[in-house]
């Protein structure tokens, strides 16, 4: 019976590694002399050494001793290699941890993360903050962090000498155990030659939900980046009056239209309340009264691409409006910088949740965590506030008024949602109003007639986003239930669902041309989909923690992410690559916006700053200054402004390039 028993675990053992055609083999062979021979098929020593193997295969202790080795090896390689050779211990300890888990191991689950979590904290500490939870083997399931892990594969990039060093040694060592972990939840992306120079790539370990094969493929699809054809823009170009005279003032804007962004805040409910104080900065070298002119550019214009939606018409109107925007636009360079108008909340008691702008900064939206939404005019408050003193301070949390002036409040109060407003959007015009809640519905207001006019439910879950497309009249939103959607004005559903995200989706932007929107995600990956097929058609991978702001460029050739952890990244939309991260703020970046030209991106922070980027210089960065260092990222700020105590929700630039900024003001500064 002996005999039996061995022969089960080797057939276990195959099973186990996939090696079905041996296993059918090996059975008929052990049945086939079976029948032959009464005596014991196998030497005693080999016997035991495979009862030993068989114990060692299925006891806790091959995680720790093989993860152990592995550590030890990986330390005491070489300087030249031990960068790449490092990446690997990260998914195989968190994979060795879950593996334990759901063997049922609990406790030597819990002492081998806690021996081995110190190696890892400083790159991955959220994330092993959510494991800490993992505390049985349904959790791994019921728990999505942990869930998606386990579902998915990382993709680590590293030379073919590193490599094969850490395939020899796992050969030698007999690590079947790590061997086998490494063979199923890691991609090795092998590149050819030495190690690269970089330590600290942003791509070298990602995570994915299909193969490094699947997301290659669908960087390889086609897209059309270009702008619309028969835009405004592009009219006023064939007339050849765009941007020569650009002596003109940069006041307020008629309204305007871009893809500027918001940003909800991600603790639910930040500030909210009751007035709001309009501060303005005028930055050094800016120039109101003229601009330099525009630096020569080496870019080829953009193409032009048919729209796969049908397009509103725009009203005449409308029209005339920006174009005169359009032709009193001030040329932004690193050397001209723009106007910032502030707008801060006051009196918020931790309650506004997100702000938004319209495109022409006469109007200021503010979501609350008490479920209502709040708009205020800036013209009416202008004329009002000259009547009211300092006061402002005093009123109470009940009074909607600023101060002690009349007893009209100075906002515009929208009530109907049942939970925190997450995000808020305007209309191109400045005529509507978009807002989501954590009532997992999005609302339509009309600014006009200060009501509600729609209430769209197709989410299951709250939603975190809601953009107005460049043209309006379309939407998108995205939420906690992994998807975002498309939708229409006059449709109560939505017209497209893009699922592929593996955790929340957390912001949603808009392309130029409306063919696109770009999500970002709790899963740290940035995907663009085709808005008429529904298709993810980019994948962007590279950054380490949650999206939160998203932002496309003029032109519809790049796009910039800003994530919890501070870092902004330029993204190339043709070929899906990083061209530069942006390093400079310390805390959240809750919004990102490009100006009108494209040459300035601006970035607002939970630190409390804006922060101005040269689009120029970071889309041109060669591949050796790559390599040489941080030190660019630094010469690519342009200009930090910072506010006394105020995080920074939401940035619009108007069309004709002057930027508006609100946040609100925080007792803790």
């Amino acid at each position: 019976m002996e005999d039996d028993k061995i022969v089960g675990y080797v057939t276990a053992f195959l099973k186990k590694k996939g090696f079905t055609q041996t296993e059918k083999i090996f059975q008929e062979e052990f049945q086939h002399n079976k029948s032959n021979t009464s005596n014991s098929l196998l030497e005693p020593d080999i016997a035991n050494h495979l009862l030993a193997f068989s114990q060692l295969e299925t006891g806790p202790a091959r995680f720790h001793d093989g993860y152990s080795r592995l550590r030890t090896w990986t330390y005491s390689s070489l300087d030249l290699y031990k960068h790449e050779l490092l990446r690997v211990l990260y998914p195989v300890f968190i994979h060795c941890f879950m593996d334990l888990v759901a063997k049922g191991h609990v406790q030597e689950a819990r002492n081998f993360f806690n021996t081995f979590r110190e190696d890892h904290e400083m790159m991955h500490l959220r994330d092993l903050q959510k494991l800490e939870g993992v505390l049985s083997p349904n959790h791994l399931e019921e728990m999505e962090f942990a869930h998606s892990l386990r579902k998915s594969k990382f993709n680590i990039k590293i030379c073919e000498y590193s490599y094969e060093l850490l395939l020899q040694h796992l050969h030698s060592t007999q690590s079947t155990t790590i061997l086998g972990i490494i063979n199923e939840h890691i991609n090795f992306q092998v590149t050819p030659g030495q190690p690269s120079l970089i330590s600290d790539d942003p791509e070298a370990v990602t995570l994915t939900g299909s193969s490094q094969e699947a997301a290659n493929l669908i960087n390889q699809k086609e897209i059309h980046w270009g702008l619309l054809e028969d835009s405004l823009e592009e009219r006023l170009e064939k007339a050849g009056a765009l941007l020569l005279d650009s002596e003109k003032g940069e006041g307020e804007a008629k309204e305007g239209e871009n893809d500027e962004t918001k940003k909800r805040s991600i603790e639910g409910g930040k500030q909210g309340g009751a007035s709001v104080k309009k501060v303005k900065k005028d930055k050094g070298g800016s120039a109101t009264g003229k601009s330099a002119k525009p630096e020569a550019s080496t870019v080829p214009a953009a193409p032009r691409v048919k729209p796969e939606l049908p397009l509103p018409v725009i009203p005449t109107e409308v029209e005339q409006s920006v174009l005169e925007d359009l032709r009193n636009r001030v040329q932004l360079s690193s050397v001209a910088l723009p106007s910032v108008s502030f707008y801060t909340y006051i009196n918020t008691h931790n309650g506004l949740s997100c702000s938004s702008i319209s495109h022409d900064g006469s109007l200021i939206a503010g979501g609350f965590s008490d479920s209502s939404l709040k708009v205020w005019d800036m013209a009416k408050l202008g004329q009002q506030a000259s009547s009211l003193s300092q006061g402002e301070n005093d009123t109470s949390q009940n009074e909607q008024i600023f101060g002690q002036g009349g007893g009209k409040r100075q906002y515009t109060l929208f009530q109907g949602h049942s939970g925190p407003v997450y995000a808020a959007s305007f209309s191109p015009v400045g005529d509507f109003i978009l807002s989501s809640s954590a009532d997992s519905t999005i609302r339509l207001w009309s600014t006009k007639l200060n009501a509600n006019l729609v209430c769209y439910k197709g989410h299951n879950y709250p939603v975190w986003d809601v953009q107005f497309s460049p043209v309006g009249h379309y939407f998108a939103s995205s939420s906690h239930d992994r998807t975002a959607r498309i939708w229409s004005m006059d449709r109560i559903q939505p017209l497209r669902i893009m699922a592929g995200h593996l955790s929340d989706v957390d912001c949603v932007q808009w392309h130029a041309n409306c063919n696109y929107i770009a999500t970002g995600s709790s899963d740290k990956t940035v995907r663009l989909w085709d808005v008429q097929s529904g298709e993810c058609v980019r994948v962007f991978v590279g950054h380490r923690v949650m999206i939160l702001s998203l932002a496309m460029s003029p032109d519809g050739r790049y796009m910039a992410s800003g994530d919890e952890d501070g870092t902004i990244m330029m993204w190339d939309l043709s070929s899906g690559r990083c061209l530069t991260p942006l390093i400079g703020h310390t805390s959240c970046v809750w919004s990102l916006a490009f100006s009108s030209e494209g040459s300035i991106i601006a970035s607002g922070s939970a630190d409390c700053t804006v922060k101005l980027w040269d689009v120029n210089a970071s889309t041109k960065v060669s591949r050796a200054e790559e390599k040489s260092g941080s030190a660019n990222s630094r010469l690519r700020s342009l200009k930090t402004l910072s506010t006394k105590s105020t995080p920074v929700y939401s940035l619009r630039f108007s069309r004709r390039n002057l930027l508006f900024a609100a946040g609100a003001l925080s007792k803790s500064g």
